[in-house]
This record gives C-alpha cells, sequence and structure tokens, in this order.
C-alpha cells in the first residue's frame, strides 16, 4: 500500500512539476484535489475498511494531501515570479510622453475672488475675522448707529426670524445679517485695539434681479488707532483696487456720501469706459476718464459706533469700507448676471471657473489663469 501512495505522490509530483502555466498548475491541482479528484476518491474509500486499516491508510493519505498541495503552492510562486519577469522584461514604458488629460475641478469665482482679496489685504497688513450668519438686532443695527426707524430695519428688506418667546424685544430680535459689519462690532468688543481686519461671509436681503440676490457675499474692512485718518484710507483703497484690477494707474475718486456707521462717509469710483458698448475699466490711453464706476462705499468709522464698542472717540479713529464680493468678481472677470453665480451650472463653472492648482496668495499675488 505505501508503495501505491509512493508512486501515485511521485506521478502528480511530475505532473505538476510539468505545468508551465498558472492555468495548467491549476487544472493539475483539480484533477487531484478537487472535489472528484484523485486524492479525494481514494478518502472516499476509507469508509469501507476496518477500523486499523482505516487508521493506518487515512493517515498516509492525510500525508499525500499536505504534501501535494504544499508542492502545488511553491510551484505556483514560481510561475508568479516566472510571468512577472517575463512581464518586466518585456514590457517598457515611455516615460517621455505627455500624461493623458485628466478631468479637474473648477474653482467658483466666489472663492477665487475671496482668495485674490485675502492676497492683497493680507499684504497690506489685515487679518481675517470671522462672525456669525444670525445676527441680532444689536449687533446687526444698533451697535451700528442705525436709527429705529430706518428702512433696513423693515421686513421688507431684512429676513428676520421668530421672536425668542423667553427673551422679548428689539435688541434682541434674531435675523439674517445684512451685511457683514457686524463682525467689526463683535471683533471691537472681544478685542483691544489697535484693529486691522477684513471679514468676509454671507449676508441676505430680501432682493433679486440681475444684480441682487436673496443671499450674497460681502467683504468689509476696518482699521482702528489713535492716529489713522482719511488719508490713509484714500491710500489703502486705492492701492488695493489698483492690485486687484492689475492696473497699476487705476484712476480713483471719492464722493461724499452717506452710511449710519460712518462719517464722514464716501463712495469710491473707478476710471471706466463705456463707449464701444462693453465696459472696459480703466482711463483713456491719454489720462482722460469717459465716466465713472462705484466699487464699494468707506469712510470713518462713526464716534457711535466706537462708543458702542466700548472705545473712546476721543481718543481713537479709524476707518471702514465694504463691497460685494459678486460684484467684484463680475467687474473683473466680465460676468453679467448675479443669479449665474448660484445655478450650480457645470458649463458656467468650467467657463468662468479657476484652475485649482494655481492659487492667488501673499506670495505670488494675484495674477492667475483661468482654467
Amino acid at each position: 500500500m505505501s508503495n501505491d501512495i509512493q508512486n501515485l505522490k511521485t506521478e502528480i509530483s511530475n505532473e505538476i512539476t510539468a505545468a508551465n502555466d498558472l492555468k495548467t498548475l491549476d487544472d493539475v491541482r483539480v484533477t487531484v484535489l478537487g472535489k472528484k479528484g484523485r486524492i479525494t476518491a481514494l478518502m472516499k474509500t476509507l469508509g469501507k475498511m476496518d477500523a486499523e486499516e482505516r487508521k493506518t491508510k487515512g493517515q498516509a493519505l492525510n500525508v499525500l494531501k499536505n504534501e501535494i498541495a504544499d508542492l502545488i503552492k511553491t510551484q505556483e510562486s514560481a510561475l508568479k515570479k516566472q510571468e512577472m519577469d517575463t512581464r518586466l522584461a518585456s514590457e517598457t514604458l515611455d516615460i517621455s510622453l505627455s500624461p493623458r488629460q485628466q478631468d479637474k475641478g473648477h474653482i467658483h469665482p466666489i472663492s477665487q475672488t475671496i482668495e485674490e482679496l485675502t492676497a492683497i489685504f493680507a499684504d497690506m497688513g489685515f487679518s481675517v475675522a470671522e462672525g456669525p450668519d444670525i445676527e441680532d438686532d444689536f449687533y446687526n443695527f444698533t451697535a451700528l448707529n442705525f436709527p429705529p426707524g430706518h428702512p433696513a430695519r423693515e421686513m421688507q428688506d431684512t429676513f428676520f426670524l421668530p421672536d425668542d418667546e423667553e427673551a422679548q424685544g428689539e435688541h434682541i430680535k434674531k435675523l439674517l445679517r445684512t451685511h457683514t459689519s457686524s463682525v467689526q462690532i463683535r471683533h471691537m468688543q472681544d478685542n483691544q485695539p489697535p484693529h486691522k481686519i477684513i471679514c468676509f461671509g454671507r449676508t441676505y436681503r430680501s432682493d433679486y434681479d440681475m444684480t441682487h440676490t436673496p443671499m450674497f457675499h460681502q467683504m468689509e474692512g476696518l482699521m482702528i488707532d489713535k492716529t489713522t485718518h482719511m488719508g490713509h484710507l484714500k491710500g489703502c483703497l486705492q492701492d488695493f483696487v489698483r492690485a486687484f484690477f492689475e492696473l497699476d494707474d487705476l484712476t480713483v475718486q471719492f464722493r461724499p456720501s452717506f452710511f449710519p456707521f460712518v462719517e464722514p462717509g464716501a463712495e469710491m469710483d473707478i476710471a471706466c469706459s463705456r463707449k464701444t458698448g462693453g465696459l472696459k475699466i480703466g482711463a483713456n490711453k491719454d489720462g482722460s476718464v469717459d465716466s465713472w464706476m462705484e466699487i464699494l462705499g468707506c469712510g470713518m468709522v462713526h464716534p457711535n459706533v466706537l462708543k458702542s464698542c466700548g472705545l473712546d472717540p476721543e481718543e481713537y479713529q479709524g476707518f471702514a469700507f465694504g463691497m460685494g464680493i459678486e460684484r467684484m468678481a463680475m467687474l473683473k472677470y466680465g460676468i453679467p448676471d448675479l443669479r449665474t453665480f448660484y445655478e450650480s451650472d457645470v458649463r458656467w463653472l468650467e467657463h468662468y471657473g479657476f484652475d485649482p492648482l494655481d492659487r492667488p496668495n501673499n506670495a505670488t499675488g494675484v495674477k492667475q489663469k483661468r482654467a
């Protein structure tokens, strides 16, 4: 009997050694160890033997089964290594070829514009401050010197939230902030002067047309110390628009205007031309200006606002300014309709979006290539 098992082992071993590919080797495995394999068939005969014979032959067959399984595993490893060596020797990769163009996402113009604004003002020493979208009447209106009867406090202009049942009163009435000026109030209350910040965020008003949406983005700036004056404001904003629109000689003007939270207040215009039917930012080649476009509001922080933040207006002064981020993006990148910013049209984003790997920053500036 031992001779029969030894002869079977020799025969199967030769078949395993002769298998020169993985498929042939697997066929040998099935023929020998499968449900209808040769060793499996011998194992099934053990039930017809007496106890002593079953014990002896069973042990011998188990040893044979394990030895054959080990031989198959060894041969499988050798064939896989041989196959890999053959592929490495025959296959080549020309690394000089350009990679295939891969689809990639685009940076939204709003995100791009925020990055540009941050880079410009960071270079001037401003830091970024943040605040909540849901505000109360004090931070959004009262602390900013809005009188009780101001139109902005009316329901048709502002999104008010239901009153708090446990805390009734106008000063704690909740609303969606109408501007990011409330961030300036919170920052001045929570920090000691001097202050030099910019703040970005979503704001909400009851408007919807080509130039207004119920939600939009604003950026505001604030600088408070003991010596800052209107001349600093003009120089800061002039440098800003020239850097943003990438025109070193962009002409600007300031017109008196009223805002409750500044005194004196002004609107800043940039030179432009509409002669060709479109809009061209900048003066003519001879320096003359055909037209002006309002770009932002600004002014010296009102003494009442300083008092609301616990600052003495006899000791501290400074300036503030604010602008719409969508408007800045529309002017710089020629986007005609504000509503398209929020329509989630992939084709629009592919056209107006930006390369995600080429972002503006404080080191490289804002000169970017559209994706």
